[in-house]
């Protein structure tokens, strides 16, 4: 399902974590060359992805399992 990102935090390794519409979390790691997201790595980079939609791999897996699902 898509939500948009609402807003950013660290977990407790430092790497960015965005918190989307729908109360999930999801990593957006800046990790080369696997994953290329230069912007995560400053407040203004960030700032620009408040409200862009991503798809919530939890909210699928609950959907799927058609009840509450656990987030790892």
């Amino acid at each position: 399902m898509l939500h948009p990102i609402i807003s950013f935090e660290q977990d407790d390794l430092g790497d960015w974590v965005a918190l989307l519409a729908c109360g999930h979390h999801q990593h957006v790691r800046h990790n080369p060359p696997l994953v290329e997201r230069p912007w995560v790595l400053t407040a203004e980079g960030r700032a620009r992805f408040i409200g862009v939609v991503v798809e919530c791999r939890w909210c699928e897996e609950e959907r799927g399992s058609g009840g509450a699902g656990e987030q790892r």
